[in-house]
């Protein structure tokens, strides 16, 4: 078949790409190639596609709609995977602009390419951020994400109300996947691990926020990636029993779905800088500090849902993930 992949030079975008070529199949990748971090090592994961004669990459922004238009129009792509948007919950205190014109705009853009092209299933990255205030754990997609507590969330949240719509308007099938800090090589230097390691390794001292005091299902590469192979084969159909009253709000009468993808087990930050010390063999310099704005003191998902639909069941534990992360690391900074 033949695929789009939208943030194709991204962290996860670039795995999902491959793996698709491994299958057999033909894939586009687009991606801007913003700086809001370092380009060479966007560029460097392209470059490991480059020896697929079925991977094409064309440089393009989501929110140039006449472009993804005319891409889809020319392409005729038999399934999406959406994953481009303006990550980070930090940053979006400090240039929510750039979160309309690619989570929304962008996103939208997708889904009229979808539309008008009958392409037969999109699946599209959403983030555990949208549970927001919730803390009932663990994160359930049975539950309510009406209280986003940064504009990142707000933008994911409303992804899958954009999709919802186009679902239940176009019987478009859409997938949605909420993804719980994804690490392991390749991985973006924006997050937590990446900044630690080169913190560590540098001899400087690292953030840690709320003074340790936080846990997050840490979720490695591989196995998200085959989580979204696993899910994308899955095309939702609609189920005419459903009824807001009685259905669960991840499912609906139109062909929606939405899961958490994510390693089901919470990991103490504290707990996941021990085991990134013992694969530097450096006892990092940690400098405590407060909660920050957007921030949430646990995710921890239930995917138990993802694992009925599709056997999804990850197998990487962190301390292998981190020394994985770390082997890379040195090998690629040199």
């Amino acid at each position: 078949m033949k695929y789009l992949v939208t943030g194709a030079a991204g962290f996860i975008g670039a795995k999902v790409s491959e793996r698709l070529c491994i299958l057999g199949h033909k894939v586009i990748g687009i991606d801007n190639l913003n700086d809001y971090y370092d380009v060479n090592l966007k560029q460097a994961r392209l470059d490991t596609l480059s020896s697929f004669a079925d991977f094409h990459f064309i440089k393009m922004d989501l929110s140039d709609r006449p472009r993804i238009a005319s891409l889809f129009a020319e392409e005729k792509f038999d399934r999406v995977i959406h994953l481009a948007a303006q990550a980070g919950v930090r940053y979006s205190l400090e240039n929510p602009m750039a979160y309309a014109d690619s989570n929304l705009i962008g996103h939208l853009a997708i889904l009229e390419g979808c539309r008008h092209n009958k392409v037969e299933h999109l699946v599209y990255a959403s983030s555990s951020s949208v549970y927001g205030l919730n803390q009932k754990m663990p994160f359930s997609t049975c539950d309510s994400v009406d209280h986003p507590v940064s504009l990142y969330a707000a933008t994911k949240k409303a992804n899958e109300l954009m999709a919802h719509s186009y679902s239940h308007l176009y019987g478009i099938p859409t997938t949605g996947l909420r993804f719980f800090t994804v690490y392991g090589p390749w991985g973006r230097p924006d997050m937590a691990l990446f900044k630690f390691t080169k913190a560590i390794i540098e001899g400087e001292a690292i953030d840690v926020y709320n003074n340790g005091n936080l846990s997050r299902d840490f979720t490695y590469i591989d196995d998200i990636v085959e989580g979204i192979i696993r899910v994308q084969d899955k095309v939702p159909e609609p189920n005419y029993n459903w009824t807001v009253d009685v259905g669960t709000p991840a499912s609906s009468s139109a062909p929606y779905r939405v899961f958490n993808i994510g390693n089901g087990s919470p990991v103490k930050l504290l707990d996941f800088i021990a085991a990134l010390e013992d694969a530097l063999g450096i006892e990092a310099n940690k400098n405590l500090m407060s909660m920050q704005p957007g921030d949430v003191h646990a995710t921890w998902a239930d995917t138990v849902d993802l694992f009925n639909e599709v056997g999804y069941k990850p197998k990487v534990d962190v301390n292998s993930g981190v020394k994985r992360f770390v082997e890379w690391y040195k090998e690629f900074y040199k």
